[in-house]
């Protein structure tokens, strides 16, 4: 059996990344973002790049990066607003933006992992989210029909993995990735230590069978989206 792991993100992209991907990508804000691929994606220089994320990082950082690189045309998001670079991009009109409800995006990545075409929900009913799309009646309630997403490549961080690509999540990086994880046609991993053996199988929360490639973190330095501290003051 061929091994899931490679050397580095550069390694794992290579003849994967092209023009016009759909690419999903784990993360919250600056929290769990597979860093060192979205860098191997910059990188490669591949555009016109469709992102799926809770958000587009912030300028300079993560996601950005791509924005900055001028790589990616439209993005499905449900929050944008700690990049102004996004905002700009999107109001010149040279961004494509579809902005989805968080809990719907999160069940959107989920139904396309779990090979569920589309579902009806409330969420978005009688708002500019609900235009042009299919609604019905369940119980007296107005329902909009919301289609899963399965993403041409998916990408998330862990905290652990082993050489069969089953991952374990730390803390709040648990927040987007293991939801995109399962929606990706090809899931690379990175993760901060990729132990010798398995996984205990009760702290595994995403199976090695959503994931082909994993890929070591080289540098695990975390960057803080904002800091916030307290005034000193003299006793």
């Amino acid at each position: 059996m061929t091994s899931k792991l490679w050397g580095s993100a550069a390694e794992a992209l290579a003849g994967t990344i092209r023009d016009g991907m759909v690419l999903a990508v784990g993360g919250f804000g600056l929290s769990g973002i597979p860093r060192e691929l979205i860098e191997a994606v910059r990188d490669s220089g591949a555009r016109n790049l469709t992102i799926v994320s809770n958000n587009m990082g912030v300028d300079g950082k993560g996601l950005g990066l791509l924005l900055e690189n001028q790589q990616v045309t439209k993005v499905l998001a449900s929050y944008v607003g700690e990049n102004k670079l996004f905002a700009e991009q999107y109001l010149s009109g040279t961004l494509d933006v579809e902005f989805v409800p968080q809990g719907t995006l999160a069940e959107r990545l989920r139904a396309g992992g779990a090979g569920i075409p589309a579902f009806y929900t409330p969420t978005g009913v009688g708002t500019p989210i609900a235009e042009g799309k299919p609604e019905a009646e369940f119980d007296g309630r107005r329902c909009i029909l919301e289609r899963g997403i399965i993403a041409d490549l998916a990408l998330v961080r862990a905290h652990q993995a082993d050489s069969e690509g089953n991952l374990r999540y730390r803390m709040t990086s648990r927040n987007f990735n293991p939801l995109v994880a399962s929606a990706g046609r090809l899931t690379i991993a990175e993760a901060e230590e990729v132990i010798e053996g398995y996984l205990d199988p009760n702290d595994v929360v995403t199976p090695g069978v959503f994931v082909q490639r994993v890929v070591p973190v080289m540098n695990l330095t975390k960057d803080i989206e904002q800091r916030t501290v307290r005034v000193r003051t003299e006793v």
